[in-house]
């Protein structure tokens, strides 16, 4: 790996992909909405020839990217990807994990994305997803698959006519939807209880050993290795007036120094509710505030 190179060169380590042609089904005709599977080959190839043969034991399932498309009445509609967290991913239960009805009403189609190694790309729901792993190379893959597959997903919602496409992500998708951000233009960011450092997340979980000095060596190399797929490498690509941050204070997942640096890096507001990682008291403030970012931006009806 050079990680200074990938940071400076994107491209090379983040290839754009085309907008895909998705296989589509109708699951459900609902009073405000159809909702719709989608489903295409990834886009992703794997540049560590080291990690094939444990990547191929994941596949097919994980070779195949899953969303739920949800449409409102009418045509032109702006989109908003929303993306789980870690151990997450069952789409329908996502649906109720998000203010869905809300988004609808106001004149967004919510589409649900699985990351990889989730929900119905996970081979084995009785055990952990394999990423983010241990194994830097491990994780630096799979955010690179994730940044593939929201790409392409990105690009077939606007060639199907949404005016708009934005993301919305909670911890590990806050994370994956704060990285995206750096690398698509999309027209809205709003990260929810984000990751947003893997070496910070490990010295909050008490990962790393050794002496004091140690221990921020470890950290400084866990900061470099990952600088290719950190959402604090590289400027975000959406319109200023079109970041936002959520963050809980009670957080002991990913505390509010997470957020905050998400929200420094992008020049963003960063908003704050009473509640927890998992127990969300008081979210609806911060969905409020993403609300008005909207509304201010003209998506919402």
């Amino acid at each position: 790996l050079e990680p200074d190179a990938h940071v400076r060169a994107p491209e090379a380590w983040f290839p754009a992909p085309s907008a895909p042609t998705p296989r589509e089904r109708l699951l459900e005709r609902r009073r405000d909405a159809e909702v719709v599977d989608v489903r295409f080959e990834s886009p992703h190839e794997l540049v560590l020839p080291a990690l094939g043969e444990r990547w191929a034991r994941y596949a097919p399932r994980n070779r195949e990217v899953v969303a739920r498309h949800l449409r409102g009445p009418g045509s032109g509609r702006p989109a908003v990807l929303l993306l789980h967290g870690y151990l997450a991913g069952n789409l329908a239960l996502e649906e109720r994990v998000w203010p869905t009805r809300w988004l609808l009403k106001r004149g967004l189609d919510p589409v649900f994305a699985a990351l990889p190694f989730h929900g119905p790309r996970r081979r084995d729901p009785r055990r952990p997803p394999p990423f983010p792993a241990a194994d830097p190379r491990f994780t630096i893959e799979g955010f690179r698959q994730a940044v593939a597959d929201l790409r392409a997903l990105t690009r077939w919602l606007r060639a199907r006519g949404a005016p708009a496409v934005g993301v919305m992500g909670m911890s590990l998708g806050g994370y994956t939807a704060a990285l995206l951000a750096t690398l698509e233009e999309l027209d809205f960011v709003v990260p929810f209880i984000p990751l947003a450092s893997i070496a910070d997340f490990a010295r909050e979980g008490g990962r790393l050993v050794g002496t004091r000095s140690q221990r921020a060596r470890q950290h400084a190399l866990l900061e470099t290795v990952h600088a290719p797929i950190s959402p604090l490498s590289r400027a975000p690509r959406v319109p200023r007036a079109g970041r936002l941050v959520l963050a809980a204070r009670g957080d002991r997942v990913t505390p509010v120094s997470h957020a905050r640096r998400i929200a420094e890096h992008f020049d963003a507001p960063l908003e704050l509710f009473a509640g927890g990682h998992l127990l969300q008291l008081g979210r609806r403030s911060a969905f409020r505030a993403a609300a008005r970012m909207l509304g201010e931006l003209g998506w919402l009806t």
